[in-house]
């Protein structure tokens, strides 16, 4: 079947978008790509379809459960074989899905980068007929990134497992620095990169100073017609901002990690089918969500960096219709930002604190707990210890950096259950046993394939069947697991912390201070970054963005605040340029009034080096001396 007609049968599209034939054509070929494209940019198709072209499967390392729970949900619902490993699931679920893998005909495997590191996976994936490598988030390769993950830096030593496999990488935020880390780490060969610009034509960037954000976020939403996201720090703030928007009758709901499933679920839904308009989150919210129709995404709170805002506001105007991403500051905010910069990560005493804490939570003996899943609550556990949440989020991410632990955003898993003995051993324990025999025969009807594989069960559905209610099903599944028929998993519904290493005496840990410098600093270049961003009055917000992704800007996009603002002038981009470069070239030397200026440049128009000035003294550029002169702001 031809890549075409697997576009066709599986996604029911004609044509590929533009670079997804060219960079499947290179995946085909055998080469080593690297793909960057925007969110929405269609990077999953890139991978899902040559692997489905070749024979094999493709496994495919991703840091999200989320997402790999999504992407296995959706290739299901095409009747494509998937399936998904991750923290959280017994040795007997891992066993069994690799078992499927190597001999059920799936076509791909989803799995977290430090799953790739254990033994079972690497001698099980030598007995598969692998066709592709593809690694999401590659930009969590680098020790440089935004979001560095150690697992990552293993996967060129998987490679070694399946030598004559190509990879295929792809991220949606990267600059240069990233894009070369991640070639290099993943020991590239025939390498081929391509990328999609990042440009978003139909998206207005502002960022708006204002004491009072919730009116001013009223006000906008009275403006803006349609669907929403608002985007705060916190888990408090999220249900106090929609409070008040509907208060202001204005319909909208919010959404938290620490909301159960069920109520995330519905909150989702209902703002999918936009009968809540507005959805306040925090930034749990949005992975894997394909929303075209988001006519606004408003932050309430300044992020960490570019990276991480500029994914979250391109969720707006995925259909390329107009649309706004909106940056909302204070005095506040500049005072956080600074703060975050004098004391932006914790110190090695700090370190060792939080992960002696963690230990003693989970009761790990030195030595023990290697590849060990716990759940994990961030705001029980500094209320617990009285430790700042600020501080201890970056201090586990610090851990999980040094290679300690990995960290799991809080997921839904549902409950799951396999047989593990044959029919006939389980019909004469029915009849043994007449207790049991209502819910065996409810489970033996209700899902097919129970004896081959863990298949998702809902305790409240069998309740429903059986009669029973949800807490004596629970209890007849405990039982029947203890009498080795079965194997139960209750759901989980919170983050996960996995110790991938053996607990370690917390005194004696060893940092690469050198390197914990320098990811400082890389962490401290990304803040800054950030508040020039947020202040900055000259530089069209694209222009500031695409340069930050190393990509040659474009001309204004006209639709900024900043470049509204200059369109005001009604001076073409040239003579804005030439006056401006004439002004600094002149004011270089020695200051001068503004009759002195105009004096000088006659064979320019007053009235434009007049306009050009008073946009440089209202945008900070230019300032008045104690007599009267101009000069520019250092």
């Amino acid at each position: 079947m031809s890549n075409n007609e697997i576009l066709k049968k599986y996604w029911g599209y004609s044509a590929f978008r533009r670079l997804q034939e060219d960079i499947i054509n290179s995946v085909m070929a055998g080469n080593d790509t690297l793909a960057l494209m925007p969110t929405g940019g269609g990077k999953s198709m890139c991978f899902q379809v040559p692997a489905l072209a070749k024979e094999g499967t493709c496994i495919v390392v991703s840091p999200l459960i989320a997402l790999m729970k999504d992407q296995v949900a959706n290739l299901r619902k095409r009747d494509i074989k998937a399936m998904a490993i991750y923290s959280g699931m017994t040795k007997m679920e891992i066993d069994q899905a690799l078992d499927n893998c190597i001999y059920g005909n799936y076509k791909f495997l989803y799995v977290s980068p430090e799953r790739l590191a254990t033994e079972i996976m690497q001698v099980r994936a030598a007995k598969m007929n692998v066709n592709l490598l593809a690694v999401d988030e590659a930009h969590c390769i680098s020790q440089w990134g935004y979001d560095f993950r150690p697992p990552y830096l293993k996967i060129s030593l998987f490679r070694e497992i399946i030598p004559k496999v190509p990879v295929i990488a792809l991220t949606a935020t990267a600059t240069s620095v990233v894009v070369t880390d991640i070639c290099e780490k993943l020991k590239f060969r025939n390498k081929q990169i391509f990328q999609k610009s990042f440009e978003r034509k139909n998206l207005s960037y502002s960022t708006l100073f204002e004491e009072n954000k919730n009116l001013r976020l009223v006000k906008m939403l009275e403006k803006v017609p349609g669907t929403a996201i608002v985007y705060v720090r916190n888990r408090r703030k999220t249900r106090e901002i929609s409070e008040f928007l509907e208060k202001k009758k204005i319909s909208s709901d919010y959404y938290h990690a620490g909301l159960d499933h069920t109520r995330r679920s519905i909150i989702q839904d209902e703002w999918m089918k936009n009968k809540a308009r507005v959805i306040v989150c925090t930034n749990a919210f949005g992975m894997g969500i394909d929303k075209p129709d988001v006519r606004m995404v408003v932050h309430m709170d300044v992020p960490d960096d570019i990276e991480s805002y500029f994914q979250e506001a391109g969720r707006a105007g995925r259909d390329g219709r107009k649309s706004f991403a909106v940056l909302l500051y204070n005095n506040s905010d500049l005072i956080e930002l600074t703060n975050r910069l004098t004391n932006s990560l914790p110190t090695v005493d700090q370190l060792r604190k939080i992960y002696q804490s963690v230990a003693n939570d989970f009761q790990l003996a030195i030595g023990s707990g290697e590849n060990v899943s716990f759940d994990f609550d961030l705001v029980k556990f500094c209320k617990s210890h009285h430790y700042s949440p600020l501080e201890t989020l970056r201090g586990l991410k610090l851990l999980e950096q040094e290679g300690f632990i990995a960290i799991t955003d809080a997921v839904y898993i549902p409950a799951r259950l396999m047989i593990t003995v044959n029919k006939e051993v389980l019909y004469k324990f029915e009849v043994e046993n007449q207790k049991y025999e209502l819910l065996i025969r409810t489970l033996l009807r209700s899902y097919s394939g129970i004896f081959e594989e863990f298949i998702m069960i809902n305790e409240e559905e069998l309740a429903q069947y059986t009669g029973l209610s949800r807490e004596q099903v629970i209890k007849y599944l405990a039982e029947l697991q203890q009498f080795h028929l079965l194997q139960y998993e209750s759901q989980k519904d919170a983050p996960q912390i996995v110790f991938t290493l053996p607990r370690a005496d917390s005194e004696q840990m060893l940092f690469d201070i050198a390197l914990l410098n320098r990811r400082k600093q890389a962490h401290e270049s990304r803040l800054t970054a950030m508040r020039q961003y947020l202040i900055t009055d000259t530089t069209c917000r694209s222009q500031f963005l695409l340069s930050y992704f190393c990509e040659e800007t474009p001309a204004r996009c006209g639709i900024c605040d900043v470049c509204l603002k200059r369109n005001k002038l009604e001076l073409s981009d040239l003579e804005f340029e030439q006056i401006t470069q004439h002004l600094e070239n002149l004011l270089s030397a020695q200051p001068f009034s503004i009759s002195e200026i105009i004096d000088q440049t006659p064979e320019l128009r007053e009235q434009k080096v007049l306009q050009t000035i008073q946009w440089l003294i209202d945008n900070d550029e230019l300032h008045m001396n104690e007599k009267n002169q101009l000069i520019f702001r250092s």
